[in-house]
């Protein structure tokens, strides 16, 4: 277990020692760390703290049908949560006993979350970790950028991002993920605390550029979903050199470092997004070709429209998101879009 075990309130405390997981907490910190909102991911971070050592608490609200299933069975599709995690829907008692809140519900949704954070009895002065990838529809803004505006400037937000699935994860298989704040001193703190043998996190220094990349490459994954649907899977590798380009320039207009891209937040994510079975990203665009239903969250969808809106204000080109946006919004002929696309002017590569 971690040398100074955590108090996670997705929320956590200091545990008994038995954990095969270990991370090494450089600090005497007793963490707590709260994930809100009892989906996929919350779930999974509630299980992954717990395993290597911390006290948790997942809150869920009463309404909550994910919070329902788990508070009768214990499971969901993709973890079993062990009795020593407590579930509750007691949003005040989550908070005050955290020392650290793990955030993971829809990005369009935190603004309003924030809000009702803000609104609560009691001083939010701990850590707050955003677990999700997108950006606000509307402003295009960044999710640290809408906490700060809710919260107040002195909010301490990080966000935890990079490949894997779940379902991976649970089964053992590990994978390297990026930690990220403005402070480097938090970003330094979370990475010890949340470091084990499954999951080997780096110290992400471009806090914009992770924001944006992470966010962007559930579009990509939404684009080679259709790719896959329209059977043109052979231009995935053309597609995963283009779209690296198309962000690096967003992000450097945004004011960021280009090469950010590159690391674990966007390339280093394609993997698990544009060709796993697990990727709801890719399923959707793939079923979307097809015609068929798809009732599970894609961030990326809504991630099109944040990116558009950046597009214009910027007055940059994204080729590919702007093809994916046609396709879903516009309903565009989709083979009409990905043809066009890929048969633009011919022009230099970089």
């Amino acid at each position: 277990m971690p040398q100074n075990p955590v108090h996670i309130n997705t929320i956590t405390h200091p545990k008994s020692n038995n954990s095969s997981l270990h991370s090494s907490n450089k600090f005497d910190f007793s963490a707590c760390s709260l994930v809100l909102i009892c989906g996929r991911w919350g779930s999974f971070h509630a299980w992954y703290a717990d395993h290597i050592g911390h006290t948790v608490t997942l809150w869920g609200r009463d309404s909550s049908p994910n919070l329902k299933e788990l508070m009768t069975t214990r499971k969901n599709e993709y973890v079993t949560l062990p009795s020593s995690i407590l579930l509750t829907s007691d949003l005040i008692q989550a908070i005050s006993s955290a020392d650290i809140c793990i955030l993971s519900i829809s990005a369009q949704q935190v603004r309003s979350f924030a809000k009702q954070l803000h609104d609560l009895p009691v001083p939010l002065t701990k850590p707050i970790i955003l677990a999700m990838k997108g950006l606000e529809i509307g402003s295009g803004k960044r999710l640290t950028t809408v906490m700060e505006e809710e919260l107040g400037p002195k909010v301490q937000t990080a966000v935890w991002v990079g490949p894997g699935h779940v379902q991976d994860f649970v089964s053992g298989m590990p994978n390297c993920m990026v930690m990220a704040s403005k402070d480097t001193a938090l970003t330094h703190r979370l990475v010890d605390i949340f470091t084990s043998p499954l999951i080997r996190f780096y110290y992400g220094q471009d806090l914009l550029g992770i924001e944006i990349g992470a966010a962007a490459k559930n579009v990509m994954g939404i684009a080679a979903g259709m790719l896959d649907g329209a059977h043109l899977t052979s231009l995935k590798g053309a597609l995963m050199a283009r779209g690296t380009h198309e962000l690096s320039v967003l992000i450097k207009a945004l004011g960021g470092n280009e090469m950010t891209v590159y690391g674990l937040s966007h390339l280093g994510d394609y993997e698990a997004t544009l060709f796993s079975s697990h990727s709801n990203n890719r399923r959707f665009g793939e079923d979307f070709i097809q015609g068929k239903p798809f009732k599970k969250l894609a961030e990326g969808v809504y991630t099109t429209e944040a990116l558009m809106d950046l597009s214009q204000q910027l007055h940059i080109e994204l080729p590919i998101t702007a093809a994916v946006h046609a396709i879903i919004q516009d309903h565009q002929s989709p083979q009409e879009v990905l043809a066009s696309l890929f048969l633009r002017s011919t022009k230099t590569e970089y």
